[in-house]
C-alpha cells in the first residue's frame, strides 16, 4: 500500500453556529427494536457497526470478549437475512493484542470493507483493515496500517461521489485528544491525512468524528467531547475534507460518548447520541433539516438505567434508517425506524 506524506490542515474561517434545540409533541414514534443475539461465545461487547449488503440482508460487527482491552476481544458478527439475524461468528483477531471499534463500509468499485484498532490500549493501537468481494463470506487477510494510520475510528466514513473516501478518525495521546481526516481517492489502496482538527484551549480535547454532507459542496463533521466541554461540537469543510474550520461546541449535551449520523438521501441529517452530560442514557435520536444547524429530537431508543452507547447509523435502500447501539455492554441491539416516521 503506498502512503504519501502528511500534508498539514489549513484552517478556513471560523462560523460559530448557533443551534437551536426544539422538541416535538411526541417522543416515541414507533421504532422496531431487537437483540442482534441472546448468547454469545464473549461475555461483554461494545462498538457495533452496520452496513446493508447488496441483496437487501445487513451485516452487524461488534468487539466481544472477557472485556474491554482484554487480549481475547476479537471482531464478531451477524448477518440478517429472511427477518433473523445469524449466531455471532469471528470476523477479526488478533493474537495477544484486543481489538477495538470495528467498522463496516463500502467503497465505490463495491468492495466491503472491515476497519478495526488493535493494541493493548487506544493510545497505543494500530489500524488494521479488511476486504470481502463477496458480501462477507469470506475476507482478505488484515492489512496492518502504517504507524499514523488508523483507518475511521469509529463511524463509517463518507464515500464522496467521485469515489474518494472521507474516513473520520482521531488519535488519543497522554492528556491530549484530536481528530483528524484520512482520505483515499483510489479505494482504501493508499491514504493522505489530514488536520489536526481541535478545540481551542483545551487540555483534553475531541475524537470519533461522524462526516455528512451539509450542501453546496461542504461537509460537515460532529465530534465526541471530554466532560470539559461537555458538548457535541462540530467543524466544517468546503473542499472535500482537505482543510477544516476549528471545532466549535453545539448547543446538544454529550458525555464523553460515542455518537453518529447519517445524511438521508432527502438531506435531512438524522444524528443518534446520549442527550445527556453525564453517564449514557438515555440515548436519543435527533433531525436536522438545515444540514445541523438546528436539530429537533425525534425518538428516545433508551431512557432506563444502564449504559446504551456508541451507536452506528444507516440508511437503507428502502429509505428505513436502521440503528445498532451496546446495550449494558451485553448485548448488541438492533432498531429500525421507518422513514416516515422520521419527521
Amino acid at each position: 500500500m503506498g502512503v504519501r506524506a502528511a500534508l498539514p490542515v489549513f484552517i478556513l474561517p471560523s462560523l460559530l453556529l448557533s443551534f437551536h434545540f426544539a422538541l416535538p409533541i411526541s417522543l416515541q414514534p414507533p421504532v422496531t427494536s431487537e437483540f442482534i443475539f441472546e448468547k454469545a461465545p464473549f461475555p461483554r461487547c461494545h462498538a457495533s457497526t452496520i452496513v446493508e449488503l447488496r441483496n437487501g440482508d445487513f451485516l452487524a460487527a461488534w468487539f466481544g470478549g472477557s472485556d474491554e482491552g482484554a487480549a481475547d476481544v476479537a471482531v464478531w458478527g451477524a448477518r440478517k437475512a429472511a427477518g433473523a439475524w445469524s449466531a455471532p461468528t469471528e470476523l477479526a483477531r488478533e493474537q495477544g493484542a484486543a481489538i477495538y471499534n470495528p467498522v463496516l463500509f463500502r467503497t465505490r468499485d463495491g468492495v466491503l470493507w472491515l476497519s478495526y484498532k488493535f493494541g493493548r490500549s487506544p493510545s497505543s493501537w494500530t489500524g488494521a483493515l479488511r476486504s470481502s468481494t463477496d458480501e462477507g463470506t469470506t475476507w482478505s487477510p488484515a492489512r496492518h496500517l502504517p504507524a499514523g494510520l488508523y483507518g475511521p475510528i469509529k463511524d463509517k466514513p463518507l464515500v464522496l461521489d467521485d469515489g474518494t473516501v472521507v474516513a473520520g478518525t482521531s488519535v488519543e495521546s497522554f492528556n491530549s485528544w484530536a481528530c483528524w481526516v484520512e482520505r483515499s481517492t483510489d479505494n482504501c489502496r493508499s491514504w493522505i491525512r489530514y488536520g489536526p482538527i481541535t478545540f481551542p484551549n483545551e487540555e483534553y480535547g475531541i475524537i470519533q468524528p461522524t462526516i455528512f454532507p451539509i450542501g453546496n459542496g461542504k461537509l460537515r463533521m460532529l465530534v465526541r467531547s471530554t466532560q470539559r466541554i461537555g458538548r457535541i461540537c462540530y467543524a466544517d469543510s468546503g473542499d472535500g475534507g482537505k482543510s477544516w474550520t476549528e471545532a466549535r461546541t453545539t448547543s446538544l449535551p454529550n458525555p464523553n460518548s460515542g455518537i453518529d449520523a447519517v445524511a438521508l438521501k432527502d438531506g435531512r441529517i438524522v444524528l443518534v447520541y446520549n442527550h445527556t452530560e453525564r453517564g449514557r442514557t438515555p440515548l436519543n435520536v435527533s433531525v436536522s433539516g438545515d444540514g445541523g444547524t438546528t436539530w429537533n429530537m425525534s425518538q428516545t431508543l433508551e431512557s432506563g438505567p444502564g449504559e446504551f452507547s456508541y451507536p452506528a447509523v444507516i440508511q437503507a435502500s428502502n429509505g428505513d434508517v436502521h440503528i445498532t447501539y451496546t446495550w449494558n455492554r451485553l448485548r448488541i441491539r438492533h432498531a429500525v425506524i421507518s422513514l416516515k416516521d422520521i419527521p
